[in-house]
């Protein structure tokens, strides 16, 4: 077994690029960190290619990286298995769309506050990536806004979510001319997102690809900004609308009956979500079942 404290520096170093910083955020001079990477080639040969300004790995190197990331991972697996009886201590892990996550993230540092011995980490992710994250169990657990059909994956419905058309104050939207007018501004999940509402709102209109698209953005919360100042339309859940500070500067288009996203929490199939999961599923129901936080 390679001794762990070499695998860090060298784990460190190949992140940093550099003995000396990876001295510096570990602790230890540079010449330990050197001598650590030596002890690691004299069992498996080079690593590094040292040049003057630049370091780069070996394919050895790179083996050994990818061996060191499995470590962690393991590791992870272990402690959070070590863990699954206790509902109040340990890692929360999940993994949703931005719009719902803006909505859930503070709601789980709440509970961490009550809790400290708990810790949250979340990501924000499209459908795609929540899905492929919680398969390579990165996340014990995500949300989807489609029942995944994967029999791999266990999937409970959640939450609903409205989806709204968001045009600039001073506009209107009364048909399809007016879109093509104003263009969309694009995120993540928006075409799918905007294909489900434009689909019911404009039926046998050529659809959400052929309009022009003036602007795009995988930041949740500046989705809205381009749209405030005039430069298009989007299409996103209520929720990423209402925690947009410039309420004044965008309008929602009414059109009658709602869209709605159902939201399905998954989990990997072949076992049972951890003590903690429950616990925190359990406590954002009951949050989301209050009108204060409903999305």
């Amino acid at each position: 077994m390679l001794n762990p404290q070499w695998l860090r520096s060298f784990t460190t170093l190949s992140d940093l690029g550099s003995f000396t910083r990876a001295a510096d955020q570990l602790g230890l001079t540079q010449a330990a960190v050197s001598q650590h990477v030596r002890h690691l080639e004299d069992h498996l040969g080079p690593l590094l290619i040292r040049r003057p300004r630049r370091m780069e790995l070996t394919p050895a190197g790179h083996a050994l990286l990818a061996y060191c990331e499995e470590l962690e991972r393991a590791d992870r697996r272990l402690r959070h298995r070590l863990s699954e009886g206790e509902k109040t201590r340990g890692e929360i892990s999940l993994i949703t769309p931005g719009s719902s996550g803006l909505s859930l993230y503070p709601l789980l540092l709440d509970l961490q506050q009550a809790h400290p011995a708990l810790t949250v980490r979340h990501r924000f992710a499209p459908d795609s990536e929540v899905l492929e994250a919680v398969l390579g169990n990165r996340y014990e657990m995500g949300l989807v806004t489609a029942n995944p059909d994967n029999p791999h994956l266990s999937a409970h419905h959640f939450a609903e979510e409205p989806l709204e058309l968001i045009i600039p104050v001073a506009e209107k939207v009364e048909g399809w001319e007016d879109l093509e007018r104003l263009g969309f501004i694009d995120h993540p999940d928006g075409r799918a997102m905007a294909t489900r509402l434009l689909s019911r709102y404009f039926p046998g209109q050529p659809g959400i690809r052929s309009l022009p698209v003036r602007g795009f953005t995988n930041q949740v919360g500046l989705i809205l900004e381009p749209v405030a100042r005039g430069f298009g339309f989007t299409v996103l859940p209520r929720y990423a609308r209402k925690a947009f500070s410039q309420s004044n500067a965008i309008q929602v288009v009414e059109f009658g009956q709602a869209v709605v996203d159902s939201l399905w929490l998954i989990h990997r199939a072949e076992w049972p979500l951890s003590a903690r999961a429950l616990y925190a599923v359990e406590y954002l129901k009951q949050c989301l079942a209050d009108s204060r936080w409903r999305l």
